[in-house]
């Protein structure tokens, strides 16, 4: 599918809830390209505006045509126009350009019911911009005032019979469809206009395209909230989305038409309604001391990581970090890249690892039955077969300090607790939950050996004492390149697949990754191997 492209031609809000900036939101919550022409400049906050300096129309025009004559567009959206002069320069453009959808909030009118363009304007978008139009969305009062400038008559609404006769008469104005939208009077259960705040119990937006008497209406529960700024501007900009995704999707795809007729409005603006709906109510309150603006963000799973750098957050995780740095840098590594472990400890540690390792490989053999790809089940049947040939090098290591294979293998060998509590944890993350749960079980041993014996590998307390040391050949194999790919290898595995989980599942795993290090922390300590 290519990028979807929308141009938002608009008024600025610095206070960032409506105009372009609020645009600019909803469009990169639903994967669209953003451009822009910058109709006004507002100082304004969720209070009010204190002051609005319109942009010349002629540089208008040419903000228009530098986006149009290199990157393009498949929907534009029209939002605070500003000036008549203005609004016949965009037409100009837009029939110039043959820009083909065009998404038009008519920012006529403010909260307070003042009027925000003046009759000349008005005139203008209604003779020029309307018969351009693809989907217009006025509210109750903006659609009042466009009838009235054509000296339509209309009969005040007062439930949802007189609200479609509305649509439909500002339909007859020469857009292709019109959204009428209803926020402005909440209506009861029996679709009557609501009188008391008790009363309100839903609200309609009534969508018209010439069909008869053909409405499609959309009910939402009614909300008290404050945090309304930039409601509009944020409905027209998701359609706007949702009619740039199909177009998107159907010229990339040979067998479909891309031209707006075969665009669906209904689907388009009714997943709008609901992003606005779902946006509003969970809004944060605090925002602003009036009326605050919607949650844009709502429909995004983001993660605070950049892809392909989790481990890399994980890691420096505040939650993460002391645990993980008790671990490798543990006084158990410490001295024994020192030389002074005490070789008892160091023993006991060689017979307790020996036996984690055979979990060790049950664990990745349960991680191949996991897979769903054959390339993730070869990959755990390689890690088993390096854990084997590991065994085996173990073996020969063991011998060195007069451990046999029989003293190994002999029954009267027990697990200690913190061998038997890690390993029974991997194995039960591994048959009680997915795969990537079992690979974030298992991350804190194939990391944590490697970064511990690569920091040992540069102390210089631990080089000088090199030759001598009967330890060091533990440093050196894990600090060996077939441990470094196989490090490489997890990393991979794990990259490639958190970033398709959700924010809480990413911490449910995170948790899970806590766990393994703490029980990784245990193993090496001192006691554990008296």
């Amino acid at each position: 599918m290519t990028m979807p492209r929308v141009l938002v031609i608009a008024g600025s809000d610095s206070s960032g809830g409506a105009g372009l900036e609020a645009d600019q939101k909803v469009l990169a919550a639903h994967r669209c390209y953003a451009m822009t022409a910058t109709t006004a400049l507002t100082a304004q906050n969720t209070l009010g505006v204190e002051d609005v300096h319109i942009t010349p129309p002629a540089f208008v025009a040419k903000q228009i045509d530098a986006c149009l004559c290199d990157i393009g567009c498949d929907v534009v959206k029209l939002g605070m126009l500003a000036s008549a002069e203005t609004i016949k320069i965009i037409a100009d453009a837009l029939t110039r350009h043959g820009v083909s959808t065009v998404v038009l909030d008519p920012v006529m009118v403010s909260t307070s019911g003042a009027q925000l363009l003046p009759g000349d304007a008005v005139r203008n978008l209604r003779d020029l911009l309307l018969p351009l139009t693809t989907i217009l969305t006025p509210n109750i009062p903006e659609a009042t005032l466009l009838l009235r400038d054509a000296d339509i008559q209309y009969k005040s609404p007062s439930n949802l019979d007189d609200l479609k006769l509305l649509a439909k008469l500002v339909y007859s104005l020469g857009p292709k469809a019109v959204l009428l939208k209803g926020g402005h009077m909440p209506l009861t259960k029996s679709y009557e206009k609501a009188n008391s705040d008790d009363e309100k119990q839903l609200t309609v937006d009534i969508l018209y395209d010439g069909d008869g008497d053909n409405y499609m209406i959309i009910e939402s529960e009614y909300i008290d909230s404050r945090n309304t700024h930039g409601t509009g501007c944020s409905l027209a900009s998701a359609i706007a989305a949702n009619l740039a995704l199909q177009i998107s999707q159907s010229s990339s795809s040979p067998s479909s038409s891309s031209s707006s007729s075969s665009l669906s409005l209904p689907t388009a603006t009714r997943l709008a309604v609901r992003y606005v709906t779902s946006g509003i109510s969970s809004a944060d309150p605090t925002l602003g001391k009036g009326s605050g603006p919607i949650n844009h963000f709502h429909n995004v799973q983001h993660h605070v990581f950049s892809r392909g750098h989790f481990i890399e957050y994980l890691l420096s995780h505040p939650k993460i970090q002391p645990v993980w740095k008790a671990y490798t840098q543990h006084e158990f590594t410490l001295q024994l890249a020192r030389g002074t472990l005490d070789e008892t400890i160091f023993k006991n540690y060689l017979i307790q690892d020996y036996l984690y390792l055979r979990h060790f490989a049950r664990t990745h053999s349960l991680a191949g039955y996991k897979s769903k790809t054959m390339s993730s089940i070869a990959a755990s049947a390689q890690i088993v077969l390096h854990i084997q040939r590991e065994t085996d090098l173990h073996k020969t290591y063991c011998a060195e300090f007069g451990i046999s294979e029989t003293d190994l293998e002999s029954p009267d060998r027990r697990e200690s607790l913190a061998c038997v509590a890690y390993s029974r944890y991997v194995l039960d993350i591994g048959h009680s939950q997915d795969w990537l749960a079992l690979q974030m079980a298992l991350a804190p041993c194939l990391l944590g050996y490697g970064e511990a014996a690569r920091m040992l590998y540069a102390d210089p307390l631990s080089v000088t004492a090199e030759k001598g040391n009967r330890y060091w050949k533990w440093v050196e194999n894990y600090v060996a390149e077939d441990y470094a790919q196989a490090v490489d290898v997890g990393r991979e595995l794990i990259e490639r697949e958190i970033v398709k989980q959700s924010p809480e599942r990413v911490d449910e795993l995170m948790e899970i990754f806590l766990r393994a290090a703490e029980m990784e922390v245990r193993f090496w300590d001192l006691d554990a191997h008296v």
